[in-house]
């Protein structure tokens, strides 16, 4: 049975998808761009900004399925320019302790709202 996860203190989508859904102990997470949840508006900053933002996000969303950032197994990473990936990798690094998820990190073109960040995420329960 599929289970729908919302949360308030994470961004509303803007889109026809949920923030995650639930699939027996596995959790599936739409991307999150560095919204702020209470106002729907890209976080003032630099890269390091965006990245902590994304990071808060995904975390409310994991405790709202009932879990946390270190059940998380694969996170997927999508940059608009790859020679940020050392400063977002500096911010992961205060979210995320070992053993680490899984990860792949992605050049991509653009992202919505011009950001310059997204990720993306898995997370097993039980």
């Amino acid at each position: 049975m599929l289970q729908i996860v919302h949360t308030d203190h994470a961004p509303a989508a803007i889109g026809p998808y949920s923030q995650a859904v639930r699939s027996g102990n596995t959790v599936y997470f739409s991307g999150q761009i560095p919204l702020v949840p209470a106002t729907g508006e890209v976080v003032e900053g630099d890269i390091e900004a965006q990245a902590r933002q994304v990071f808060e996000n995904l975390k409310a969303v994991a405790e709202a399925a009932g879990g946390s950032l270190d059940r998380i197994v694969r996170l997927g990473l999508y940059l608009t320019d790859l020679s940020q990936f050392a400063a977002v990798n500096a911010v992961m690094q205060q979210y995320f302790t070992a053993p680490f998820p899984a990860r792949s990190t992605i050049g991509v073109a653009a992202l919505p709202k011009g950001v310059a960040f997204e990720a993306d995420a898995v997370m097993v329960l039980g």
